[in-house]
């Protein structure tokens, strides 16, 4: 399948911000399943270039902006081919050891219950109590637009019974580690053809590291494998760390942000599509 995506990040700054800089994963990795066709990152519609893989796969690249600045545009569109591959992602240029994703940060950080819900996911193997897991995940907390912030944790998503996909990834990861399995919080694109209402926002998800198969992916929020719908853009410990675009403000300014997502599947001239998300 050819996906292509608009992503625009807006960041304001009131008053100016004397100097910005950003780490920027806005450039989709290559792998066994995604193939990047065609890819672009601006800012204030500067080219981005010198995308290199960190540790994790994710390609990444810093932009610096020495002078005084009201508002930033970050911009990324793109085609992307996918194909489907059960979840499972291979043949990525540079892998982190799976042990990293042992770890515990302070988003996902296990208490009683979140170990309690881990040791209720069963199955034959790894990869069958994974699924356990993210079915089990998606009933403790439901799907709630705009109930939580992006310093919610896992501990507070299962306690409150709802979330939005970030504090599912979050419950899953946490309680996945607790079992031993490498798991770790994935940020993308997904093209939802069941609903009638776009999604104008990145996706979250969780890899696990399955005995055997290597890393293979559990989205919660809808109870599946990502398919070829999915595009995977960068992965980290958890939401924090995984943020396609983090910098450094410095002069004091206030941020607002306004972000959109567009994405759809390939169809006739894929630059006039672009333009037409635009």
């Amino acid at each position: 399948m050819d996906l292509v995506i608009r992503h625009q990040t807006t960041n304001h700054y009131a008053p100016a911000a004397s100097r910005v800089s950003l780490l920027l994963r806005l450039r989709p990795s290559a792998f066994d399943g995604q193939t990047v066709h065609q890819w672009g990152v601006s800012v204030n519609g500067e080219p981005v270039e010198g995308f290199i893989p960190n540790g994790y796969g994710d390609m990444v690249a810093h932009y610096y902006h020495p002078d005084p600045v009201e508002e930033l545009i970050i911009a990324a569109s793109g085609m992307v081919e996918t194909q489907e591959r059960a979840g499972v992602v291979g043949g990525m240029r540079r892998e982190a050891p799976p042990a990293i994703f042992l770890r515990d940060t302070p988003l996902t950080a296990p208490n009683a219950a979140i170990r309690a819900l881990a040791q209720e996911a069963v199955g034959e193997n790894q990869l069958g109590r994974m699924h356990s897991l993210s079915a089990i995940v998606n009933e403790r907390v439901s799907y709630k637009t705009g109930s939580t912030s992006v310093e919610s944790t896992a501990i507070e998503a299962l306690s409150h019974g709802f979330g939005v996909c970030q504090d599912q990834s979050h419950v899953f990861v946490s309680a996945a580690r607790t079992l031993g399995i490498p798991a770790r919080y994935v940020v993308g694109y997904f093209l939802d053809e069941t609903s009638d209402v776009a999604l104008h926002e990145t996706h979250a998800w969780a890899e696990a590291h399955i005995e055997g198969l290597g890393w293979v992916g559990f989205d919660s929020t809808n109870c599946v494998c990502p398919t070829a719908h999915y595009v995977r853009l960068c992965c980290g410990m958890d939401a924090h760390d995984a943020s396609p675009i983090r910098g450094s403000v410095f002069g004091g300014a206030q941020m607002a942000i306004d972000a959109d997502v567009a994405i759809s599947e390939a169809s006739g001239d894929v630059q006039q599509q672009m333009q037409q998300q635009q």
